[in-house]
């Protein structure tokens, strides 16, 4: 039995759909999505029609792009993320508002999907949310969630995710100290695994710096997240984090098909190196 984790489907592109189709059955395996399945329910909907039935258990979090909200999917903020959270239930799919499993024959091994956001605090010392948001567009980069993610009924994103942390704090605290968890977010946890060569100001939409400490104070075996489509693996502190995003059509080959970027979580298929640090390690 095993872990897998993919992210970043998109299937609002064809090709993409095509990957999913050709995804084969692991009836014994788990699958955790991570967030940018698509853009409206429906498409969350085609996508676990396609997948639940292939795998044992499937394990879902939100990415940006499923909160967005757009003519032909009006629903805005915390009403959005709710209508999700009822499709996955419809179809048998863990959440991060279920509670968290543990691995079969591993009671002491915590299966954690979270849904954190992000505050703009990826950015230069001292920035706000105003000042990080002028700083990308002087590079040109302004993200897509500007206009299509609203926070309703939170005043901004920024405290739509000190609301999420909180929550996710207290959950995390609760789970015995002498376990350890897998972490599951969209977006990634640490600054320094954000890696846009060509984008690199879009980085204040990527993650918050209340979570840079998360994987050793929670005691995560793995960090899984997607949002880059830059697939790595990573080590900090002797912890892997593993981006499994398969991105949009021009970000993965076809040639290699999706199963090609099934990315095994667990059980480990790599040792740490000696040093506890170390990646990137590529996936193309």
């Amino acid at each position: 039995m095993k872990l897998f984790g993919l992210s970043d489907l998109h299937v609002n592109h064809r090709e993409n759909q095509e990957a999913i189709k050709s995804l084969p059955a692991h009836p014994d395996d788990w699958l955790i999505l991570a967030g940018d399945l698509g853009e409206r329910g429906e498409q969350l909907e085609w996508v676990f029609s396609q997948l639940v039935p292939k795998w044992a258990k499937v394990l879902w979090v939100p990415g940006n792009h499923e909160l967005y909200t757009t003519p032909k999917s009006p629903l805005r903020g915390e009403v959005k993320y709710a209508s999700l959270i009822d499709i996955c239930r419809a179809y048998g799919v863990l959440t991060p508002e279920d509670p968290w499993p543990t691995w079969p024959g591993d009671p002491s091994l915590w299966i954690c999907p979270l849904f954190l956001l992000y505050d703009y605090s990826f950015a230069p010392d001292g920035m706000d949310r105003t000042a990080a948001l002028a700083w990308a567009a002087a590079d040109g980069i302004v993200c897509s969630d500007e206009r299509y993610l609203y926070s309703d009924p939170h005043p901004s994103k920024e405290s739509w995710c000190a609301d999420r942390l909180e929550k996710t704090r207290a959950r995390l605290a609760s789970i015995p100290a002498d376990h350890r968890t897998i972490l599951i977010n969209h977006w990634p946890l640490r600054a320094d695994l954000v890696r846009l060569y060509r984008i690199p100001r879009f980085i204040p939409w990527c993650g918050t710096a209340e979570t840079e400490d998360w994987h050793t104070r929670y005691r995560a075996e793995v960090v899984v997240s997607g949002h880059l489509h830059m697939r790595a693996t990573d080590w900090r502190d002797g912890v892997r984090f593993e981006e499994v995003a398969l991105g949009y059509p021009r970000h993965w080959s076809q040639d290699k098909g999706a199963p090609h970027y099934l990315r095994q979580i667990w059980p480990a298929a790599v040792e740490a190196p000696e040093s506890g640090e170390g990646g990137p390690d590529w996936h193309r």
